[in-house]
């Protein structure tokens, strides 16, 4: 699930590691658009001595253009997370040459194989991945069966249950609009608030699972997976619909207590303005 949103200011190293004194002026902002498996990453932030997508990503970046760039991420991932569409935006200096046809070849051919950079630009200046994004969609899936299937597995949470799929809608349409989503939310350590607005939520039954659709402005740390965990516990009938709107309302993270597994979140797509992002595939 997307933690809180991070993003780093503008900022480069030479190859010794030492910060390059260079104006906005002398940097051009490249765009890349990354998919990924989460299995087996602690998330997508880098941390030292952990195996995550940052790392992969910044440790191929320096080999291709020499330079260690700072990422933006539209949305850090948690451990576990998958990505079909992430985005990350860095900034190299102007006068060096960038192909990207060619960075991406290099990229994919340096590159854990469950990470792949899908396209890569030359974007606009004010180009931000994080703060010029408009939306954020997940998908978290969920497969009926008694046995995993080592096909799909890895990326949706196994359940025995039915979910009844008109009583997760009913409880879903509380969410909709802006709230105070404390009560789905792990609190901010720097007292950040907790208030987001959700713009969709679809819930469709597919062959053998449900696909839950999640659209939002931004998401704060474990909602995606903590409104996923209470709207299963609906559907399963473990709790009412218009329980919901009581635990939105409580703003209190013991009344939503189940966080279901990371194997089932999907970073689906992030949002800009149209021309922003170029097609990809």
């Amino acid at each position: 699930m997307i933690g809180s949103d991070e993003s780093f200011e503008v900022h480069i190293t030479d190859p010794q590691g030492r910060d390059m004194d260079l104006s906005h002026s002398d940097l051009k902002i490249v765009g890349a658009v990354v998919s990924y498996l989460g299995n087996g990453f602690s998330g997508f932030a880098y941390q030292p001595e952990q195996a995550t997508v940052a790392g992969e990503l910044l440790r191929a970046i320096e080999i291709c253009l020499g330079e260690r760039p700072r990422l933006t991420v539209a949305g850090r991932t948690d451990a576990g997370v998958h990505a079909r569409a992430q985005v990350v935006s860095f900034a190299i200096p102007r006068d060096q040459h960038f192909d990207p046809e060619r960075f991406v070849r290099s990229m994919n051919s340096l590159l854990d194989e469950r990470i792949s950079v899908r396209n890569a630009w030359t974007a606009g200046e004010d180009f931000n991945a994080r703060h010029s994004a408009r939306y954020r969609k997940y998908l978290y899936r969920f497969a009926y069966g008694r046995t995993r299937d080592p096909l799909t597995g890895g990326t949706s949470w196994l359940i025995q249950e039915k979910l009844e799929l008109s009583k997760m809608r009913e409880g879903a349409e509380a969410l909709l609009g802006e709230h105070d989503f404390s009560s789905f939310c792990r609190k901010d350590s720097n007292g950040a608030s907790l208030t987001r607005r959700v713009d969709e939520i679809l819930l469709e039954e597919i062959p053998g699972g449900v696909d839950l659709w999640i659209t939002a402005s931004s998401f704060c740390h474990q909602m995606v997976r903590s409104i996923a965990g209470l709207l299963y516990q609906v559907g399963a009938l473990k709790k009412s619909p218009n329980y919901v709107a009581e635990a939105l309302e409580a703003r209190d993270r013991s009344w939503v207590k189940l966080l279901v597994p990371a194997s089932g979140l999907i970073l689906w797509e992030v949002g800009y303005d149209e021309g922003v992002l170029p097609r990809w595939c």
